[in-house]
């Protein structure tokens, strides 16, 4: 992905964290609804390219997306993918890709909730070597003639409750939709998605006025230099905090708000 479709999938993610961040979101069902979203883009031709027509306005091709998707996927991910619709893409299929791609940024942001994202990466790496070694195996899940159904039977044979149910549906997603790859480069592309977030904290910040980009720049940095890796921020404006800003990253918490020196404050003096 090249140019502008590279610039409207980094903005795309953005939004992306944002859903995945907000109280309450099934992560799994993000995912489920962005991979269903892709199918329907892959099998029909003419809708990837109406949603992807630079002839368009983008409010117009947001609509065509939102009625096409509202009730049927969660409110977020119709959201989500109007604002895929309004963007720019330097070819049609690089929609459906971002749209995957996503997808997989979804499930991988399950599992690093759960605490099993190393164990994700590590599953896929390994039950790649699997199929890479047993030629009978290779040839049961690249077989053109094998509906996906029986394909996704013997995935499930091989790895159900031996792997993270991350690694499971991921695994079903490759053989089950391969999108022009063979299973060996989808996995190590899901892999590289999974790598990347594990090298990339989120922060969840909250501030009493929005951060404009140098403010933004500056956080990001000293963040990055006291963890020691890239830090993306997931910024909410709540005006009660009264000045500073409050940082969640994990389990750890960086209060520097107005409110907090005060309850601080209140707790000395009634001790």
């Amino acid at each position: 992905m090249q140019g502008v479709s590279r610039a409207s999938l980094a903005s795309a993610e953005e939004r992306l964290e944002a859903l995945l961040g907000a109280p309450g979101v099934d992560r799994v069902a993000v995912a489920d609804a962005l991979f269903a979203v892709t199918g329907l883009l892959d099998g029909n031709v003419s809708l990837r390219r109406a949603l992807t027509d630079p002839s368009q306005q983008g409010d117009a091709k947001a609509g065509l997306s939102t009625r096409l998707l509202e009730g049927k996927v969660p409110d977020g991910v119709v959201d989500l993918v109007a604002g895929l619709a309004r963007s720019r893409w330097s070819r049609a299929r690089d929609l459906a890709d971002a749209l995957e791609e996503l997808a997989v940024i979804s499930l991988v942001a399950s599992a690093e909730a759960e605490g099993r994202l190393d164990r994700v990466e590590d599953e896929l790496f390994r039950f790649r070597r699997m199929v890479a070694g047993d030629d009978e195996l290779g040839n049961a899940l690249s077989d053109r003639a094998a509906t996906p159904e029986r394909k996704v039977r013997l995935v499930e044979q091989l790895l159900a409750e031996k792997v993270a149910p991350e690694t499971l549906r991921l695994v079903r997603q490759a053989v089950q939709a391969p999108r022009g790859l063979n299973l060996d480069t989808a996995l190590a592309g899901y892999g590289q998605v999974a790598a990347r977030r594990r090298e990339q904290l989120v922060a969840h910040v909250v501030a009493a006025l929005p951060l404009d980009e140098a403010q933004r720049g500056r956080l990001e940095e000293a963040l990055r230099r006291a963890y020691g890796k890239a830090v993306h921020l997931n910024v909410d404006v709540d005006p009660d905090v009264l000045g500073g800003i409050r940082v969640e990253i994990g389990d750890e918490v960086l209060d520097g708000t107005v409110v907090r020196r005060l309850d601080d404050a209140r707790r000395r003096l009634a001790g």
